[in-house]
Formats: structure tokens, sequence, C-alpha cells
């Protein structure tokens, strides 16, 4: 996802800031599942896996903290904007630490699906621009706060499936706070704003490309009301999960197919 901003807007690649989000990723992730309880999404594969192998979660996420740790030293003269992304991420997993002083975010984590989604995008759209320069153009733009949509759209979905599993945990979010319609409305008007962004952002690159980043919203509109019936760890890890990186093997290739 990184490697396809950087070949839309034609951005040299720092292959440090590639290790860095690399590290950083598998630090994360293993950390929130490494602090999630054993009762969260029911007694599916991906659970009783988590319970069972929670020593390698710690082992992942002190790999990845080493990883992100070096990346980030070389890269240095970004402190600002790789603070960011630390921090976001955090929020996002801050509620699930069992710690007092921690315990208050369970209450004002309704946010924390959008901080979720806007870390990803922060990793994968803003950083691999801000990394080249800081003026961004209309396209550039727009092509974030399309992929904002596109992923909290997705995160949605996951919120809906997690919403029983986030009450028990008494952790507040949007998602079990709104009733059943409001959240359909907060989902197609997230695709909405996608198409509309996307709709603005056709005219600066070419047809493959345009064509590769309307399939994966396409596939989540249709893929959004059997989510909502099935909790299949294979639906949501491999299937929804892969939409977000969908686009960019169709924009590798539409890019050397030139």
């Amino acid at each position: 996802m990184v490697y396809q901003t950087a070949l839309m807007f034609e951005l040299p690649l720092s292959m440090a800031l590639v290790g860095f989000v690399f590290s950083g990723t598998v630090c994360s992730y293993n950390f929130h599942w490494y602090l999630t309880p054993p009762n969260v999404g029911g007694p599916t594969e991906k659970v009783i896996w988590n319970i069972r192998n929670k020593h390698i979660h710690l082992g992942l996420f002190f790999m990845g903290l080493a990883g992100a740790a070096f990346f980030a030293f070389l890269l240095l003269e970004y402190w600002f904007w790789l603070s960011v992304t630390a921090f976001i991420t955090f929020l996002y997993t801050a509620p699930k630490i069992p710690h007092q002083a921690f315990a208050y975010l369970k209450k004002i984590a309704v946010g924390k699906t959008i901080f979720l989604a806007f870390s990803w995008t922060h990793v994968t759209a803003i950083l691999p621009i801000v990394f080249h320069h800081l003026q961004f153009s209309d396209a550039e733009i727009w092509f974030v706060i399309n992929r904002f949509f596109f992923i909290y759209a997705i995160c949605i979905a996951f919120d809906y499936r997690d919403r029983e599993s986030d009450k028990k945990e008494n952790i507040r979010t949007l998602i079990t706070n709104l009733s059943e319609p409001g959240i359909d409305i907060l989902f197609w008007g997230s695709m909405i704003a996608f198409f509309i962004s996307l709709g603005l952002l056709v005219s600066s690159q070419s047809l493959l490309i345009n064509i590769a980043l309307v399939i994966p919203g396409i596939l989540l509109c249709l893929l959004y009301y059997p989510s909502k019936k099935n909790s299949s760890d294979y639906l949501y890890y491999f299937v929804l999960d892969g939409l977000m990186m969908l686009s960019a093997p169709i924009v590798v290739l539409a890019k050397f197919a030139r």
C-alpha cells in the first residue's frame, strides 16, 4: 500500500520507511492481540490460536518494536511524523491495557475506529508523500481522503462484528452506540465519500489505476450485508482486510505495463 502511493504520484520510496512500516505493523498488531481477552469474537479458530499462543504475540511485539526503533533512528529527521504515527496507533490499543491509568479510555474510546482508519491512512498514504514534500497537490489530497473513507468503511464492518465483545469489555465505540440503521447510514455515508473523492481523483490517474481503485470499493459494497451475518475469520482477515491492498498489485501492473 505504501508502494502504491509512491508509484501513483511518482515519488521516491525510502527503504527505511518500508522497514519502519513493516516493523511497526508487526509490533502494533501483536501488541493489540496480546492484550485482547480470550472471549473476544467467540470461539473461532483465530481466537483459540490467540489464547494458546500469547507468547508468540509477545515475542513478535518485541521484535517489531526493536525493528521500528531501529528504522525510526534512521528516519530521525522525520521524528514528528513518526511520532504522530505511534501516537495514533497507540490510541487504538490503549483501552485494552490492563492498568488503571488507561481504564478511563474505555469510556471515551468512541473514536477508536477512526484512530485505526486514520493510522492506516497516515502510514500508507500520507507518510510516503510527506517524506518527499509537505505541499500536497489536489490529487494527493483527494487520494488521502479516498483511502481514509475506504479503510474506515472496512473498520465499520469489523466493529459491527465485535460490538458485543466491546460491550463486554466496557469499551464504548461509535458502533456500540448506534442503532442498526445508524450503522448502515455510517457505512454507506463513508462509501459515498469514497466514490465522490475517487471521482475527483479520476482525471489525475490513468484508466487502469482508476479501475484498480474502484474495484475494492464495489466489492466492499457487495460484501457489507453478508459480512453482518457471517463472522468467519477467513471473510474478515483475508477478504475484507485483503480489500485494503487489492488495488496495489493492479497499480503496480498498470505502471509497469506502460
